[in-house]
């Protein structure tokens, strides 16, 4: 299969290096999400142990979110996919890592995500017409093939007919009038 998908990408140059691109991701996507073993950890400390120590230390745990004004470590709302602004305003939140903003973060995500989709979008439409230029070549040069055939056909018959022509001329057979009989000569 591996060799089949090599010879389809060869086969189209530039299509076959963007085609290439988005194998290699996917291969890489499904080499990451193959099961782990997990390994037991230790059970983790409850988010509202950790406030008002630092951002670092309240971030340890990933279900974490701190709060900057009111150096609150609490459990991200799940229920939510945005923390409320009650529970802390997303300029003052901090998740995942401490030196970038909740706000920025979802805003760089979501603009990440979006230039992924356009770029997926463009590779698939710059194959799709790849494709169909490479099948109208594949037609012109078809096309193209079957003129020289026939005119080499053409050619050859009427080399022929001049050739029985002449045989016709040497041996007394030739016709003013190919409708009169061979007789009457």
């Amino acid at each position: 299969m591996h060799s089949m998908v090599f010879s389809r990408l060869t086969m189209s140059g530039v299509c076959g290096a963007s085609a290439l691109a988005v194998a290699l991701l996917l291969c890489g996507v499904g080499l990451t999400t193959q099961e782990q073993t997990p390994t037991p950890s230790p059970a983790p400390t409850p988010c509202s142990f950790r406030s008002n120590t630092s951002c670092a230390e309240c971030l340890q745990n990933v279900t974490c979110l701190w709060c900057i004004p009111t150096q609150q470590c609490i459990d991200y709302p799940v229920r939510n996919i945005l923390p409320p602004s009650s529970v802390c305003p997303l300029t003052d939140a901090r998740w995942g890592v401490c030196w970038v903003n909740f706000q920025i973060l979802i805003i760089t995500m979501s603009v990440l995500a979006g230039i992924i989709v356009i770029a997926l979008l463009v590779c698939c439409i710059c194959c799709c017409k790849c494709e169909r230029i490479g099948n109208k070549r594949e037609d012109a040069k078809v096309e193209r093939q079957n003129r020289a055939r026939k005119a080499r056909q053409k050619a050859r018959r009427t080399e022929m007919q001049m050739r029985h022509d002449e045989i016709r001329q040497k041996y007394g057979l030739a016709k003013d009038n190919p409708y009169s009989r061979m007789d009457d000569h």
